[in-house]
Parts: structure tokens; C-alpha cells; sequence
């Protein structure tokens, strides 16, 4: 059975009136009584369509300040009632009540808000506070959940993003009659609406930035597939609040994977504030299955590149690009010489980006400046795990020198170099740095010394001297072999966090042989 309906009364109380029109006019040409309320009373009334205000069925004004419009038994008595239950439709009839067919509904926008109130008055209670406490809706929120839920008998239009599938399917298509599975659909969809908000405004009163996700299927973004090309992919975010896209196709299930790591290591180079990072060194970053394969701070962009180039040219090939600093023409000029997958940056030359667009799939991205959840998440078993994310960079004054032989002031600031990269590259991890420079990493291996080895083996081959660089590893030492490795390569300063119930014999050897080492007292896993 189709379970077909056929709308006769409709309840229409939205915030955003944007493309409502044609769906006022088509529910008027179908001959649908339509109840209102405010503003959107109003918005129907000025196209010349009758409405029946919601005052009129309840006997009741909008009170409070517009808190209380719909909250009335006459209203959820008509979206709640079973059709099929006698004793639900006898008392319909002796309290007035008409049977509501269709709701459609449009959330104060509670995100939007937050966002636009400043820090301090949040925090405050000051107006900016008010205002989003307002923006708290109630009525809406109870509406949509009335409606879902009865979604037997009721058509639930959650959002502005389901007018054209009322319009177009429904009204016109199926001349006002909806299916079973059309309304079970958009039950579906009002009821992710719904957890969505709620769960934005508990992140407020518990202090967390906001995330606005699309949290419905039409809206989300369908990739060309997942991470393989039998996988399907869906991305529910905003990526045009997070970048201006200045050319290239679209964006890949691998691509995402690995801007949302070059995103998070710039970040790690990138001051805080404009007048901190007009003084900062230009830092340029080469990515390749979510690990740098290149890295590099110098005071010209065009030779930042190039260092990091000359870390792994062979990885490079298909990579994704990002810099801290405005590209110029002779920056985009070695650039174009590789083929990369993605470039990001805050701005680009005029001249620069003309001439990185000649390729028509490379995705040019410029990022606006702004700030990404603390929180990361992950599926697994039958769940999700909820985490920090590891926002922490240590400076200089946090390391403990634990050997007689102290860093030099350069070691000292490759050290801090190499401490940024290594928290952002896949456990077990080696970095190995000399001159700000990412001279290779060992990624992902099972064991430390393996990593080491592959590090120490990948320099090598792209004909660095590692005489004089320095170590980072994302954790502990369990027996002295990588210092004594890394020291026969050439390595005289080391960084980690400590911990290792062996973690004096590491320091004997270091002592023995004159190499510097420092302690953090912080772990950087990253599985």
C-alpha cells in the first residue's frame, strides 16, 4: 500500500521565507486551507493568498514577546491525532479541532546567531547572551517533533533545504497527495534537524564552538566516492565556510583527508593574531596520505617551497600543497612544475593564481580564517569515540634538558620545528630536521626503531647530510637503540616526551657520546 494522502489543512511558521512562494501559490491552487502565525501570516497574506491565523483556532493572541504562538492543544491535537482511531477523531470533533495534513516549519536560526555574538557577551550575559537565548526555538522544535511523529497521517517539512521536494514531488507531481514513504522520509530528515539543533545548543551552554554541519542527506555533500572507488562518500560540512575555491574539480573523499591535515599542521606555523603572523617566517608544507612528506620555514615563500620540495620530490607527485603566506608569482612559477592535486593558502597574487588556473583540475582553495572544533570523532565497533584533539605545542621553556650537553640555540629551534611535525604524522613516528627543515620522517610503523631506520634510509636517499640535525619522537624511548642509532647517523640533539622506566639509560648514552637531549612530559600518538 501506498498509503496515500491527500492534504486538505496545512500549518506554515517559518523564520526564512526564501523560495516559500511557490509553494504558497501551488497549496492555494490545490484548494489547502492554510493556518499561520506573525510574520508569516504576513508573507503569505502579501501575495494574496488566504490564510487563517492561528489566533482564530485558539483563541489565543501571541503572547510573551512572540515566545507563545502554536503551543496550544488545538493546535498539536490536529498533527498528533490517529486517523484510524475513532475515539482520536470524536474528540476532534467536539473540541473544533481540524486534522493538520501538513507542517511546515523553518528553526530560528540558533546557530547563525552564536556565531555573530561576540565572545564576551556570551560569556557575559550581555545582549549578545539575549539574543541567542531568543533564538532558542520552542514552538518550531515541538512542531517539527509532533509532526514526525506522526508521520502516518502527517507531511513534516523541517527546513527551508525540503521546499522543492514539497514543491515538485508532492504538490505538483502528485497534485497534493503524499506516499508513505515520503513522509516517512522527510520524518527522517526533521527528526536530524531536530538532533542537530539540540545538540548545537547543548555545545553552547557547555562552552564548545558550534559546528554547522549539513545534517541532511539533500544537503549533504556526495562525493565522486569514498576512500576507494567501490566506497561510497558523503561529506556533511561547509566547505564554503572554511574556503574560497578559485578553480579545480571538486573535492575527493582523499582529498578532504588530507586538506583536513595540511589544515591542521599550517596551523601549528600560523600566528594567532595579523600583526604576529606579518612577522612570522613563510612555512610551506607537502602532503601525501595525510603525512607530510615536506616541510619547510624560510623567510622567502619561493625558498620555503623548495625546501620542502627537496624533502621528498618523488612523494610530492599528486600531493596536497598549503603555505602559511600569500603566494606569489615566483613561488607559483616552481610550483607549476609539479603536478599536485591541491593547493591552499590564505590569498594568492593576482598574477600567481592566473597562472596556477591554466590547469583546469588543479583545486586552488583559499582559507578564510576560521576556527575549527576542539573535538574529533571516529566510528568504530558499534559507536563513535569522542576526543580532544591534541591542541598542544610545546615551547621552549617547557623542555627539560635531561643530558650534560645542552641544544644549541639552532638545535633548540629545529627542535620546536620538528616537535609541531611530529605530533601531526602517524604514530610510531621519527622526525628527523636540520635548518627548519623536514629532512624525512619514519610514518606508521610498529616499532620506533623501524621508524627510525626508515627515516634515517629516506634522508639519505634525497642526499641529506644528517650531521648536525636533530630527532623528534612522538613517544618514549623503551631501550637506548634509536639514540644510539640516530647518533652513528649523525643526530645530535634529540626531542621526546620521556617516561620510559629506561629512560636513564637513554640519557647515559646520550651523556657517553655528547648529545643533547630534552624532555616534554607529552606523548603526541596519532593512530
Amino acid at each position: 500500500m501506498s498509503g496515500l494522502k491527500k492534504i486538505k489543512n496545512a500549518l506554515i511558521s517559518v523564520y526564512y521565507k526564501d523560495n516559500l512562494e511557490p509553494v504558497i501559490h501551488q497549496l492555494n491552487a490545490l484548494g489547502v486551507k492554510i493556518y499561520s502565525t506573525g510574520g508569516t501570516q504576513e508573507f503569505i497574506e502579501s501575495l494574496g493568498v488566504s490564510v487563517v491565523p492561528v489566533e482564530s483556532l485558539t483563541s489565543y493572541p501571541s503572547i510573551l514577546g512572540g515566545r507563545v504562538k502554536t503551543l496550544h492543544p488545538k493546535i498539536f491535537g490536529g498533527i498528533l491525532s490517529r486517523r484510524e482511531l475513532q475515539s482520536d477523531i470524536a474528540q476532534l470533533e467536539e473540541f473544533e479541532i481540524p486534522e493538520i495534513d501538513l507542517v511546515i516549519v523553518d528553526l530560528y536560526p540558533f546557530e547563525e546567531t552564536v556565531a555573530k555574538a561576540s565572545e564576551k557577551d556570551s560569556l557575559s550575559f550581555g545582549e549578545g547572551w539575549g539574543e541567542v537565548i531568543e533564538k532558542i526555538d520552542i514552538g518550531g522544535i515541538s512542531l517539527i517533533r509532533a509532526a514526525a511523529k506522526n508521520f502516518k497521517d502527517v507531511i513534516i517539512v523541517p527546513s527551508k533545504n525540503e521546499y522543492t521536494f514539497l514543491h515538485d514531488t508532492i504538490l505538483v507531481s502528485q497534485k497534493g497527495e503524499s506516499t508513505l514513504a515520503d513522509r516517512k522520509k522527510l520524518a527522517g530528515k526533521a527528526f536530524n534537524v531536530s538532533s542537530h539543533y539540540d545538540t548545537a545548543i547543548f555545545n553552547y551552554f557547555n562552552g564548545e564552538e558550534t559546528v554547522a554541519f549539513k545534517q541532511s542527506v539533500q544537503d549533504a555533500n556526495v562525493l565522486r566516492y569514498g576512500e576507494n572507488p567501490h566506497q561510497k562518500g558523503v561529506f556533511y560540512g561547509n566547505l564554503d565556510a572554511m574556503f574560497t575555491k578559485w578553480n579545480g574539480k571538486e573535492l575527493s573523499y582523499n582529498n578532504l583527508l588530507d586538506v583536513d591535515a595540511a589544515v591542521n599542521l599550517i596551523a601549528e606555523f600560523t600566528a594567532s593574531s595579523p600583526e604576529e603572523r606579518a612577522g612570522e617566517s613563510s612555512t610551506f608544507a607537502i602532503l601525501k596520505h595525510n603525512n607530510a612528506c615536506g616541510l619547510a620555514s624560510c623567510d622567502k615563500l619561493v625558498d620555503a617551497y623548495k625546501g620542502a620540495l627537496a624533502g621528498d620530490p618523488t612523494s610530492a607527485f599528486g600531493g596536497v600543497l598549503i603555505t602559511n603566506k600569500e603566494i606569489d608569482l615566483a613561488t607559483a612559477e616552481e610550483m607549476h612544475k609539479l603536478f599536485f592535486e591541491v593547493i591552499i593558502a590564505p590569498s594568492f597574487d593576482v598574477k600567481a593564481i592566473e597562472l596556477l588556473k591554466t590547469k583546469p583540475n588543479r583545486i586552488i582553495l583559499q582559507q578564510k580564517n576560521v576556527k575549527l572544533s576542539n573535538k574529533s570523532f571516529r566510528t568504530l565497533l558499534n559507536g563513535v569515540i569522542e576526543q580532544d584533539k591534541d591542541l598542544k605545542t610545546e615551547t621552549v621553556n617547557e623542555m627539560q634538558t635531561v643530558t650534560k650537553v645542552s641544544p644549541t640555540k639552532e638545535e633548540l629551534n629545529d627542535l620546536v620545528f620538528a616537535n609541531k611535525l611530529v605530533k601531526h604524522t602517524k604514530s610510531n613516528t621519527i622526525v628527523l630536521a636540520k635548518n627548519n627543515q623536514l629532512l624525512a620522517s619514519g610514518v606508521g610503523q610498529t616499532s620506533r626503531v623501524d621508524a627510525l631506520t626508515q627515516a634515517i634510509a629516506k634522508a639519505k636517499n634525497f642526499g641529506f647530510d644528517l650531521k648536525g640535525a636533530v630527532m623528534a619522537s612522538d613517544a618514549f624511548f623503551p631501550f637506548p637503540d634509536c639514540v644510539e642509532i640516530a647518533h652513528k647517523a649523525g643526530i645530535t640533539a634529540i626531542i621526546q616526551p620521556g617516561g620510559s622506566i629506561k629512560d636513564k639509560d637513554s640519557i647515559a648514552y646520550c651523556d657517553n657520546n655528547g648529545i643533547a637531549m630534552v624532555m616534554t612530559g607529552t606523548r603526541h600518538f596519532k593512530h
